[in-house]
């Protein structure tokens, strides 16, 4: 009896690992596509990703990121790679704000758009225009670039320096076109304005910027460029790889 139920036990611990182990890689659903997880193609890369929080110009997480996760097409993701190689060896790292983008989220942003209201912490982003505007004007895409996994929104930071500061959302904060002193922190270098700032002083080419931020975005351009990135004038931190996309994707950003 000893014998027999010692027996049945292990071949229950048996079945209930391999079990498990059946279940897991379903339960980890694969990327679609040719996607992968910037983090596993480069760790050392720096993540912020805004739609993830409430850290934004729409105050809350977007439709479909479920997890703070930089997904962009492997093709993408090692081109990042060699630009972050290129940029320690000037104790530099790339951050990026926003990799691919369901969507479903592209949707919450017309949404946000037309639903008539303005709030002071909203007007931070667009502190000259009105948001029903950010369309027409070409800050934000009704169908984005993002969901095709070959656009990115990023910046550098200096790694030299002190990175510590953090977004405190009980706190007001200047609009996102004042010193950096003044607007949000987001421990990079001063690139002028904010992430997201739907002005003309985000184009990459403004003439309202310093010296200082003139060479911090064209440093940024071109480490980019050698990769084959483009850069969209009117967004300093927005960039795309051209040939490398395809079909809009829709899939939820999940944990890795």
């Amino acid at each position: 009896m000893t014998v027999g139920g010692g027996w049945f036990v292990k071949v229950i611990v048996i079945a209930l690992v391999i079990g498990s182990a059946a279940v897991s890689p379903a339960a980890s659903q694969p990327l679609p596509g040719d996607f992968v997880f910037l983090r596993d193609v480069d760790p050392t890369i720096l993540q912020d990703i805004r739609y993830a929080s409430s850290n934004n110009f729409v105050g809350r997480r977007l439709s479909g990121y479920d997890a703070a996760e930089c997904v962009v097409k492997r093709r993408v993701g090692w081109a990042l790679k060699a630009v972050q190689a290129e940029l320690a060896r000037q104790n530099l790292s790339l951050k990026m704000f926003d990799c691919y983008r369901p969507a479903r989220a592209s949707h919450d942003m017309v949404v946000w758009a037309q639903n008539g209201r303005e709030t002071a912490a909203e007007r931070r982003y667009n502190p000259a225009l009105p948001k029903k505007d950010l369309f027409r004007l070409g800050y934000i895409a009704e169908r984005s670039q993002h969901s095709t996994g070959v656009a990115l929104d990023l910046t550098l930071v200096d790694l030299a320096a002190d990175n510590s500061a953090t977004f405190d959302p009980a706190k007001t904060y200047a609009d996102c076109t004042a010193p950096e002193a003044a607007r949000a922190p987001e421990a990079s270098v001063d690139m002028g304005t904010g992430y997201d700032c739907s002005d003309v002083k985000s184009h990459t080419a403004a003439r309202s910027i310093t010296p200082a931020q003139r060479r911090w975005r064209n440093m940024l351009v071109a480490a980019m460029a050698k990769q084959g990135f483009v850069n969209y004038s009117k967004e300093w931190w927005h960039f795309s790889m051209p040939g490398a996309g395809g079909q809009a994707y829709d899939f939820p950003i999940r944990r890795r």
